[in-house]
């Protein structure tokens, strides 16, 4: 089976129809879509109504912990530019809106493959898989051989043998790495809307089950569009800043 797992999409509109037409020309058998829909972007109802229709047409959707922000009325507890930006994306949005973003899943599992945005660890606590540390806690608190999660918008792999530590590996991009039979694994997926590893290009990971690999596919994308956008909604300018430079 081929998998196309999409994160971190932030309401990043030219990212995200870059990516789909992407996918479409990759035609996997499914699309997962690993939460934080919204958030930072300047198009929150587009994110949200294009991921209820890939829902309808088979596609998994995990939440993240922009959409469980947004579909709150609580205080928001985050950095100033990301509250700046969820105050803005809970006025964009309809009670429909954010009912679909309040009923989504933390997790789901394909097989012995589990789909979480942030890590197995308490999904709800939000916590990043970005060192061996957390990587161990993910798999640790799973028995799943392969968890794939988002929410550090830096594509990277974890593997570990039995009783071992985990290892880190940065993937190269449009290149497949393989996933040992002998070893279990935590892939996170990177950023389609707001990558931070340096390369502004929008990141999928498409896993290939009978292969064993997963591949970061980059996406080229019209950065500079959604930056305009989100200063025409006076939203932080740092936002748009950032998508211009990977960071």
């Amino acid at each position: 089976m081929r998998i196309a797992v999409l994160a971190d999409i932030h309401a990043n509109r030219e990212a995200n129809e870059a990516v789909l037409e992407a996918v479409r020309e990759l035609a996997p058998d499914r699309i997962i879509l690993l939460g934080d829909l919204v958030g930072y972007g300047p198009d929150p109802v587009y994110a949200v109504e294009t991921a209820a229709r890939l829902v309808e047409d088979g596609a998994l959707c995990i939440q993240g912990n922009h959409d469980e922000a947004a579909a709150s009325d609580g205080p928001v507890r985050m950095t100033p530019n990301a509250r700046a930006a969820m105050i803005w994306t809970r006025a964009q949005l309809t009670p429909a809106h954010r009912g679909f973003l309040a009923g989504l899943p933390l997790t789901a599992d394909l097989g012995d493959t589990s789909f979480v945005h942030a890590s197995a660890f308490d999904p709800p606590g939000w916590n990043y898989v970005s060192d061996a540390g957390a990587a161990r806690r993910c798999l640790d608190a799973s028995s799943a051989a392969l968890i794939l999660c988002g929410h550090t918008h830096r594509p990277a792999i974890h593997y570990a043998l039995p009783g071992r530590m985990p290892v880190p590996f940065t993937p190269l991009d449009d290149v497949p790495a393989p996933l040992s039979a002998m070893r279990r694994h935590v892939v996170v997926a990177g950023s389609v809307g707001q990558p931070r590893d340096g390369n502004p290009a929008a990141c999928l990971a498409l896993l290939d089950t009978a292969a064993r690999t997963v591949t970061m596919v980059r996406v080229a994308y019209d950065a500079r569009e959604t930056a305009r956008k989100i200063a025409t909604a006076d939203l932080p300018p740092w936002l748009g800043m950032r998508l211009l430079v990977g960071r």
